[in-house]
């Protein structure tokens, strides 16, 4: 599938007009709380009380990064039309910390949300996945943003669904990028982050992606004929990977 670039950069300023509508008004519960010591005064929890304030950049840090909420679901909900577009910007570190971003949607199952609210997360990732393949300068690794999306759904079938069918020169280049990074984990059979759910499986079908679409798109890029290699050991068995000529050494 060829892609508009037009049209995936229209669709992500659109997918956060949708969270910001879905989300207006939104607050924590009124019995919510948290520790003063470890996440902030009583004030600054009052703002998660307070629908449609701002919260500073370190304040919207300790809120969605905070495991310990009461109700995790009320508070995520209360910072999404922030938190969005923050992850969009670069506000938030995704480079940096992108199995957390992807947990903090997890924790609050927003895939249990009524449906207005769960399609609208759901858009957003996929409107962010869909936008940062074809950005040849993404603001976030596509390997990032793809873990992100991952974590918060459990799921990786899907945004390597995307990546298949987005025939685009950025989204080999990012492919090559991830490659590069995770080839080594996957080698040893490991998934290449920390995952919560899933993790032997979502291991297994990326694997086995890769072998069956990453060499083509690799070879179009230039790719080291080492990386390429690579990719193809991810086909073998772990002792086989050993027996293969040349012999991959972990």
């Amino acid at each position: 599938m060829s892609c508009d670039t037009t049209d995936v950069y229209l669709r992500l300023d659109a997918a956060l007009a949708r969270v910001a509508t879905a989300f207006r008004g939104m607050t924590a519960r009124p019995d919510e709380s948290n520790c003063e010591c470890h996440w902030g005064s009583a004030e600054e929890l009052a703002l998660l009380m307070t629908p449609d304030t701002e919260l500073d950049p370190d304040l919207l840090y300790r809120t969605w990064s905070a495991c310990d909420w009461k109700d995790h679901a009320a508070v995520l909900r209360r910072i999404l039309p922030q938190f969005t577009p923050a992850l969009v910007r670069g506000d938030v570190d995704v480079g940096l910390l992108p199995e957390e971003v992807g947990r903090s949607f997890a924790r609050s199952q927003w895939q249990q949300w009524p449906a207005q609210q769960r399609d609208a997360v759901r858009e957003f990732l996929c409107a962010w996945w869909a936008h940062t393949l074809v950005d040849p300068e993404p603001v976030a690794p596509a390997h990032s943003v793809f873990v992100v999306c991952a974590e918060a759904s459990a799921d990786v079938g899907s945004w390597l669904s995307v990546w298949e069918a987005t025939d685009h020169p950025s989204a080999d280049r990012h492919l090559a990028e991830a490659v590069d990074l995770w080839e080594y984990d996957l080698l040893c059979d490991e998934l290449p982050w920390s995952a919560w759910d899933n993790k032997d499986d979502m291991c297994r079908e990326l694997a086995r992606w890769l072998v069956r679409h990453a060499p083509a798109r690799l070879r179009s890029r230039g790719a080291p004929k080492r990386l390429i290699h690579r990719v193809r050991l991810l086909g073998l068995s772990l002792a086989d990977r050993w027996a293969d000529p040349p012999a991959y050494r972990f």
